[in-house]
């Protein structure tokens, strides 16, 4: 058995055969029973689509690299329930193209850090960090407050992920479905064709860098870290594991 297997590591097409062979059989078994069951996520709800002004901002949190030092996923660990709050689920992330699980915490995790601070705290905190945090090593991102946001390519950004899944709607079929799925008030943000006029409205109605005066890329990040974590009631989906944490 042993000059067999001696020949098949001496012979480089057997041994990339056999081994070709032995992944695709390891990949059928994990990846065959998917295609037979109906929900791969567990239905959880409140999750949504995000919407322009917070899509544009996400779009921002990838450009500056924030998913570099910042993770958004709260492992099952009793540490992280009580640092950070009810473990991260996969729904969550059911709209993300990427993810932004994140590597590795030079910061705290944000999964959770919608609502926790207020506009004004999140503005300063990006333009200047150690004024709240002395000991913070997180860069300062001033220029969030004097760009203006672009958001001219807003719609093709929309359909993009229209494609890859997300039920943006571009139809008044896909519209009424979104109104069944997650409310007219959510169904009107994930609207293409009212993409713009959409992102407009939030952005002067939640003044999110504290300028009421124009639409700037400070705006939008703002806009995405305080929607992190909000989607979902927790209190729904505690369980034995998370309570006793508590």
């Amino acid at each position: 058995m042993s000059f067999k297997h001696d020949n098949i590591e001496r012979n480089l097409g057997w041994l990339l055969v056999l081994t070709m062979l032995a992944i695709s059989a390891g990949g059928l078994v994990e990846i065959v029973p998917l295609f037979f069951i109906k929900e791969t996520i567990e239905k959880v709800d409140g999750v949504r689509p995000y919407s322009p002004l917070e899509l544009r901002g996400r779009d921002i949190y990838q450009r500056e690299g924030c998913y570099l030092c910042h993770s958004q996923m709260i492992r099952p660990f009793r540490d992280e329930a009580l640092r950070y709050g009810h473990y991260s689920l996969a729904a969550e992330s059911k709209y993300d193209h990427p993810f932004q699980w994140g590597s590795k915490r030079t910061g705290p995790d944000l999964a959770r850090v919608g609502g926790k601070y207020s506009n004004d705290w999140h503005t300063q905190h990006l333009e200047a960090p150690r004024s709240l945090v002395p000991e913070s090593v997180m860069p300062n991102y001033p220029w969030l407050s004097k760009n203006n946001l672009d958001y001219s390519d807003i719609v093709a950004r929309m359909k993009a992920l229209r494609t890859t899944g997300v039920p943006y709607s571009n139809s008044q079929a896909e519209y009424e479905r979104n109104v069944k799925d997650f409310g007219e008030d959510v169904a009107k943000t994930l609207h293409i064709p009212d993409a713009e006029k959409n992102l407009v409205a939030q952005a002067h109605l939640g003044n999110y860098d504290t300028n009421p005066d124009n639409i700037s890329e400070m705006d939008a990040l703002v806009a995405y870290l305080q929607v992190l974590g909000t989607m979902v009631d927790f209190k729904k989906y505690d369980d034995d594991y998370f309570v006793k944490f508590r």
